[in-house]
């Protein structure tokens, strides 16, 4: 037996039980979709240090909202149970705790959670914050010629947390704060080893795993984590959930005497206890980070994170009313502002390009259906479609003498009614198109487009982690680009550079049909199997 009122509420319950347990901690209202815990004693208009914000999906407690605190995380974001937060909670929390030395996104090294940080990012940056954010993947159990997208986050993602906490706190600036984060990230491997498979809110316990079977990671692996004979190291024993601490008190008296005898590793730090766990599975995970002194110093630094091993102090309140949401610092202009009564000469080139595009896609709805059927679950098509028609039926308010703020808009519309990865990552390559567009009013137009569409595809690349050759949207995008900005670069006209451009891009879709599917994850949402891009 499970004690849940609702399994569909059990994270938002969690939250609102974490806030009126600890009492340096607030929460925003809007639940369901917007589950953020932060700092009560601070607020984004005054704050004087760097935000360190971190997030992730729920039943890991206690990351993420348990290292909220004075000296490590400013605020967490948490989604629902194992899924990634929403674009609009990181949002939400970028706006509540950055103040004008920025923010620093600290995100485990999961697609959704890449793509959605990536995305609040982004919006972040178009509202002026600064906004720097740092991948985790400290999972030590596959193979580097296995993966493209890379190592989960783990366990050892708390400590990342801590160096970057304890380095805000100190007062640098978030070039610092984020260098140290990184170094961090790169100095740390976790290896997990699971004796059950964990339950999920409201539904029967698996069976994988009988009383005679674990599930075994690989090792700290040295491809992976910089530590040899003769270094110090801290060591995180870390329970997964349903592992009494007897027993890792246990592992560690087994682990820790192991490094410096097996192995010439001085064991600087011990940290043993539930960290980073997954709901109710019974095992444990070990994270070796190396040891220098400015680690040692950070991780030392005091923490009012009511997680981190020190403790926190403090009176608990009875009653905390949550927060209301922060607005944005820009104009919402997709809803509100009308088309203006004449258009200029773009403004109309650009609704006629618009209206041509978003016909053909509800034109070719059902045959795009029909190629996922092959491949996925038969929706790319009504997917599609139902972007275009929102980009039709929205058109008559878009600021289309505003190239950027047309783009801006676009996104919007898209995101409105297009779910999941899909609508994510047309989000984004609308948000960095609009960066672009906007930051460079001095280059000529012809070079605006090709620039914008450069500046889309690092985006996708950045926070997707796929590239050319990888059997993606990017596989045609790459291409495009490279034509546009060579034939522009030599004098061609814009519309005959625009012609190769669209042949380069269907000769590398074409190019898929033999390619092996390497990132595949990339297309996936918490219910549905995304194809929308790789179909060929």
């Amino acid at each position: 037996m499970k004690l849940f009122n609702d399994p569909n509420d059990a994270a938002a319950e969690c939250v609102e039980g974490i806030v009126e347990t600890y009492p340096g901690l607030q929460y925003l209202e809007g639940f369901p979709h917007i589950k953020v815990v932060f700092r009560a004693d601070i607020s984004g208009n005054t704050y004087d240090k760097v935000a360190v914000i971190s997030g992730g999906g729920s039943g890991h407690e206690p990351a993420h909202a348990g290292y909220v605190g004075e000296g490590m995380l400013t605020a967490a974001i948490c989604g629902d149970v194992f899924s990634s937060p929403p674009v609009d909670a990181v949002l939400a929390a970028i706006r509540t705790v950055t103040g004008p030395k920025g923010c620093l996104l600290i995100v485990k090294n999961y697609t959704n959670d890449r793509l959605n940080f990536g995305l609040a990012a982004e919006e972040a940056k178009s509202e002026g914050y600064n906004v720097e954010m740092v991948i985790v993947g400290d999972d030590c159990a596959i193979t580097p010629p296995q993966v493209v997208v890379g190592r989960r986050g783990l366990a050892g993602t708390i400590l990342v947390h801590k160096v970057a906490g304890a380095a805000a706190a100190a007062g640098h600036s978030l070039a610092e704060v984020a260098a140290e984060a990184e170094h961090a990230s790169e100095i740390v491997g976790t290896m997990a080893v699971a004796t059950s498979i964990c339950t999920q809110p409201g539904q029967l316990k698996s069976e994988r795993l009988n009383s005679e079977m674990m599930e075994l990671g690989i090792g700290i692996d040295t491809k992976y984590v910089p530590i040899t004979r003769g270094d110090s190291v801290v060591m995180m024993i870390n329970g997964l959930g349903a592992t009494p601490l007897m027993e890792l008190m246990i592992a560690a008296s087994r682990a820790v005497p192991l490094l410096p005898l097996e192995h010439g590793l001085a064991v600087d730090r011990v940290y043993t206890g539930s960290f980073f766990t997954s709901i109710d599975m019974t095992g444990f995970s070990i994270s070796l980070m190396r040891a220098d002194p400015t680690i040692l110093q950070r991780l030392d630094a005091p923490t009012k994170a009511p997680f981190w091993p020190v403790g926190a102090e403090g009176f608990r309140t009875p009653i905390k009313i949550p927060v209301q949401l922060p607005p944005s610092r820009v104009e919402t202009y997709q809803l509100q502002i009308t088309k203006p009564e004449e258009l200029s000469e773009q403004g109309r080139t650009i609704q006629v390009a618009i209206k041509a595009a978003a016909n053909e896609i509800i034109l070719l709805r059902r045959q795009l259906d029909e190629w996922d059927e092959i491949v996925g679950d038969g929706d790319c098509g009504t997917v599609m479609f139902r972007g275009a028609t929102a980009i039709l039926e929205d058109m008559n308010r878009y600021l289309l003498n505003d190239a950027a703020r047309t783009v801006k808009q676009l996104g919007h519309s898209i995101r409105r009614v297009m779910g999941g990865t899909s609508g994510t990552l047309y989000k984004m390559l609308s948000i960095a198109a609009y960066l672009s567009l906007k930051e460079a009013p001095t280059i000529t137009s012809k070079q605006l487009g090709a620039n914008a569409l450069e500046a889309s595809i690092a985006a996708i690349s950045k926070y997707g982690g796929a590239g050319a050759g990888h059997r993606t949207m990017l596989d045609a995008l790459i291409p495009a680009v490279t034509v546009l900005k060579e034939r522009l670069d030599a004098g061609e006209n814009p519309v005959a550079a625009f012609v190769l451009s669209a042949k380069a891009a269907w000769n590398g879709a074409e190019s898929t049909v033999n390619m092996k599917a390497q990132v595949t994850s990339f297309f996936v949402t918490s219910k549905k199997k995304k194809t929308t891009f790789f179909v060929s």
